[in-house]
């Protein structure tokens, strides 16, 4: 027998298959799998009459891991017929499964996700281990697919359609003590050994156990699509799930289709529905453009793609954070949370303990939740020490300034800490826009200087982008990307530009917006074709987000910095919008209570009617392609312009930061890929249209026309 899965009978006559993929460190639903499962079965059917039943357990740290993303991203529409045969024979095995005739349990000893969690579905007693380490549920939607071993058909007949849709449309995923209150496990046991002990229990005290959607009079919990209230929530569902896609992500839809059509038909039925949209979606563009982003390229990220190769790994023990404002805060919150010690300073103790009390709010919720003892929110508290005191950073191997966007303070500030830190302890900046290199100037030791540039709100943005300055060392990058790691944040590593990588981009993004305006194109449609293009929010929101005032005080601190260095700031339409907004109609944004957007008190904000008076024109509309484009067009080719000159190092920081930092369309896999999927010819003469029509900023990079020319991609 294959070494793939272990088939083993005891003398109670239950057979344990434990799944073991030979040179993987987990199991997935790959070619060997599925000609081992097929050996299994048969023996199983052949020796049926000697067997009481079955426990499927695994031999990994995690039970399964789910399909071979290697298989799934390399098909083709030309393979779709090959592929759904496939597909429909790994459905045809774990239906043999579970119609065996014998009691089959599934013992689960780590996470099962996706691929894993379908066999689980097909096992009439599911266990697991009650570790926080094991993870339930169905996360192909964010990679672009659907569950296609039997998920959606399963899931649906197990809860009915409204309850399973969470787990299926949003990819919820849950631990064993929450899967066991919403019905998707049987019971929690403490070890491997009580796993193993109550799998035996229930095949010798159920010998008949048979699927509840093979028992006679089965129905779906909550009725089929035709009963009432059902009806009446599948009435408004797809608008609610379009108000969430915005039509850029075909695999939530695709799910809702399936599962309701499912419904509606046997089981045998159902599974032939669920494999032809899973072909569909498998096949297609937005599937390969994630898979290749979320999957591979932020694995050889997190695996340390962009980290010295030389250091050796380093732990940080205690962090200094300078200033308790949000971001401040935000960074003694994850800090903490990695187990950290923080020391937290600002001008005033009132202002630290407010910082602090950031942290406590967080936590509070935790512990109403359920999520944290009491016990555990004090010992995380007690890890975050607010100060006045520069002598408190006696023993910090971090330093992490997050005071305003203002050279000589931060210059002030950081020096100051140096002094009282550890000799060899880094210095970093939080600055959004500032030049690292010139920042540097300010400490001792120029090569222990580095950007560690976070996203607001700092405990839910998943990314940090490290920025490396002239002087900045080995061993200063590799330490900062080991910190970034062990708060459980993504890294992406650029070289020291003015805005860096993602505030370059980010401003072409809200600039182009705010260009629209100012031509005269209505605000309502540039918010929602930017939604529409795949952008969580529209350019005006955000720019009220981040307010004016602030773009304002970073462009003015821009020019003074390239005035005293002999050159121009280059000029944009966006400016004197900006300008009006900000000095004449004093509405600089959110926090004034007033910007692109009216923020009534109570109510729910809405563009400022003003912007129709004082901007938009009847007869300077564009098609709405044309913004969706100019939209995405634009950030992509400051992206190409950012790798043609050195300030980013390769193509998963790239995608990964364009998606993560400032909400690039994640439908296509990033602001690279994006022009990958696109065709880069395409691109290139798209591109062109765009900047004979509205401006030479579109003009295609001399990188870009290069790769074109030569047939190559980023």
């Amino acid at each position: 027998m294959t070494d793939a899965i272990r088939y083993e009978k005891g003398p109670d006559n239950i057979v344990v298959l434990t799944l073991d993929m030979p040179g993987q460190s987990a199991n997935t639903m790959n070619a060997v799998y599925r000609e081992a499962m097929a050996k299994t079965l048969d023996r199983l059917e052949a020796e049926k009459d000697a067997i009481a039943g079955v426990i499927l357990t695994s031999a990994k740290k995690t039970f399964f891991a789910g399909g071979d993303l290697n298989e799934l991203v390399k098909v083709t529409r030309a393979d779709a017929g090959d592929f759904y045969r496939m597909v429909l024979g790994i459905k045809g095995q774990l239906r043999r499964l579970e119609t065996l005739g014998k009691p089959v349990v599934a013992a689960i000893n780590g996470a099962a996700l996706g691929g894993g969690w379908e066999i689980c579905l097909a096992c009439h007693h599911r266990i697991a281990l009650g570790e926080s380490h094991v993870q339930l549920g169905l996360p192909e939607v964010t990679l672009g697919l659907l569950p296609g071993g039997g998920g959606v058909v399963r899931m649906v007949r197990l809860l009915g359609i409204e309850k399973a849709l969470p787990y299926l449309a949003e990819g919820l995923k849950v631990r064993p003590d929450q899967a066991l209150k919403a019905g998707l496990i049987h019971d929690i046991a403490q070890d491997r050994d009580e796993l193993l002990a109550k799998a035996r229990a229930f095949i010798a005290a159920n010998p008949g156990a048979v699927q509840p959607w093979d028992m006679k009079g089965y129905k779906i919990p909550g009725g089929t699509p035709s009963t009432p209230a059902v009806a009446q929530m599948l009435a408004i569902a797809p608008s609610v799930l379009r108000d969430k896609t915005r039509g850029c992500f075909p695999a939530p839809e695709k799910i809702l289709c399936a599962a309701v059509e499912g419904a509606q038909v046997d089981f045998d039925t159902a599974q032939l529905i669920e494999a032809r949209y899973f072909t569909e979606l498998t096949t297609g563009q937005v599937a390969k453009n994630m898979i290749g982003t979320f999957w591979f390229q932020l694995n050889e990220i997190n695996a340390g793609g962009s980290r010295p190769k030389g250091p050796a790994r380093h732990e940080t023990k205690k962090v200094g954070v300078l200033g308790a404002g949000m971001m401040g805060a935000g960074i003694a919150y994850v800090s903490a949370a990695a187990g950290i010690e923080v020391v937290l300073k600002d001008v005033s103790i009132e202002a630290a303990e407010k910082g602090k009390a950031y942290s406590a709010g967080l936590l509070d919720k935790q512990v109403a939740r359920g999520h944290m003892t009491h016990d555990a929110r004090d010992a995380f508290l007690a890890r975050i020490k607010p100060t006045v005191d520069d002598a408190d950073f006696e023993g910090c191997d971090l330093i992490i300034e997050a005071v305003f966007e203002n050279r000589e303070l931060k210059g002030k500030v950081t020096a100051a800490a140096e002094a009282a830190a550890l000799p060899d302890a880094v210095i970093a900046s939080n600055t959004s826009t500032l030049p690292i290199t010139g920042l540097a100037t300010a400490v001792a030791r120029p090569e222990k200087f580095i950007g560690l540039h976070f996203f607001s709100p700092v405990d839910k943005m998943p990314l940090v982008e490290i920025i490396r300055g002239e002087k900045t060392s080995n061993e200063t990058l590799a330490r900062g990307f080991d910190y970034v790691l062990q708060i459980r944040k993504t890294p992406i590593v650029v070289n020291d530009s003015r805005g860096f990588f993602t505030s370059r981009v980010f401003g072409t993004f809200t600039n182009e917006g705010i260009a629209m305006l100012g031509e005269g194109v209505s605000a309502a449609m540039i918010e929602n074709e930017a939604r529409k293009a795949g952008m969580p929010v529209g350019p005006l929101a955000i720019s009220d987000e981040v307010s004016m005032s602030l773009m304002t005080h970073i462009r003015n601190q821009t020019a003074a910095d390239l005035q005293a260095e002999g050159r121009a700031m280059p000029q944009h339409p966006a400016f004197s919008v900006i300008d009006l907004m900000v000095t004449e109609y004093r509405r600089p944004g959110k926090a004034a209570g007033a910007g692109f957007y009216d923020y009534p008190a109570g109510g729910r904000k809405h563009l400022w009617p003003g912007l129709k008076a004082h901007f938009e024109k009847a007869d300077r509309q564009i098609p709405q392609e044309d913004v969706r484009d100019r939209i995405l067009f634009i950030q992509a080719i400051e992206t190409v312009r950012c790798v043609e000159e050195g300030v980013l190092l390769s193509t998963a920081d790239a995608n990964i930061g364009s998606v993560f930092g400032i909400g690039f369309a994640a439908w296509t896999g990033g602001a690279l890929q994006f022009i990958n999927q696109y065709g880069l010819d395409d691109f290139v003469a798209r591109a062109r249209y765009l900047a004979e029509q509205y401006g030479e900023r579109f003009e295609p990079p001399a990188l870009l026309l290069e790769k074109a020319a030569r047939g190559e991609s980023f």
